[in-house]
């Protein structure tokens, strides 16, 4: 299985994509922090879709990138981690 890959390496427009839903969804800083850490564990994902859940958001993504970010009630497509 991949691991999460850093900040860094994302493609710029994936990187744009994330920047603007964490404003859309106000994600906190204490939130980002939470994710923070998770990334720098380097867990491992699945090739396919998957998803992280916070309590107040959710991380999603497929293969080593996270894709988007989804507000708490939001439904999540692939498999939880």
């Amino acid at each position: 299985m991949p691991k999460i890959e850093s900040w860094d390496k994302f493609p710029a427009a994936v990187r744009q994509h994330l920047i603007e839903r964490m404003r859309d969804r106000e994600i906190s800083v204490s939130d980002l922090n939470q994710l923070r850490l998770w990334v720098e564990s380097k867990p491992e994902v699945p090739e396919g879709d998957w998803y992280k859940d916070f309590g107040s958001f959710k991380v999603c993504g497929k293969g080593s990138f996270s894709k988007t970010f989804l507000l708490r009630g939001q439904p999540a497509k692939g498999l939880a981690l």
